[in-house]
């Protein structure tokens, strides 16, 4: 696969997700820390959302970031813009910023940001596929 066709790929999943987060490893399984956070935090939204992890092929985070301009991973991106990485993912979670811009009701202050929040199944990512190997 060509590098253009792995930009066009990531560009398309930027665009036909709402909710879209590029990760080290999966929602289920991730493969750092940043990205365990990340997804613990999009998860306790309760909304639905795409996941890609970049590990496969180089180049899939070479081309996220040069559309991003974002050199770390993860990235979450909501409605084709780029919300941030780690910190800021965090940050917009704990102030109330992440929920508003999801349109969705921030979780009570006591609830773990943890992969597996109960009663946080309708969080569940779509588990976009990753094609291009």
């Amino acid at each position: 696969m060509e590098n253009q066709e792995i930009r066009e790929f990531l560009e398309n999943a930027i665009n036909e997700n709402r909710v879209m987060l590029f990760m080290k490893g999966t929602p289920d399984a991730p493969r750092c820390g940043f990205s365990l956070r990340t997804a613990a935090a999009v998860n306790a939204m309760g909304v639905q959302y795409a996941a890609m992890d970049i590990l496969p092929d180089p180049r899939i985070r070479e081309e996220l970031s040069a559309i991003s301009g974002w050199p770390t991973i993860p990235q979450l991106f909501i409605d084709g813009k780029l919300v941030g990485g780690c910190d800021i993912v965090l940050e917009m979670y704990e102030s109330g910023e992440l929920a508003a811009l999801l349109g969705v009701e921030q979780p009570e202050d006591d609830e773990e940001l943890s992969p597996q929040s109960p009663g946080q199944q309708d969080s569940q990512p779509l588990g976009l596929e990753n094609r291009l190997n």
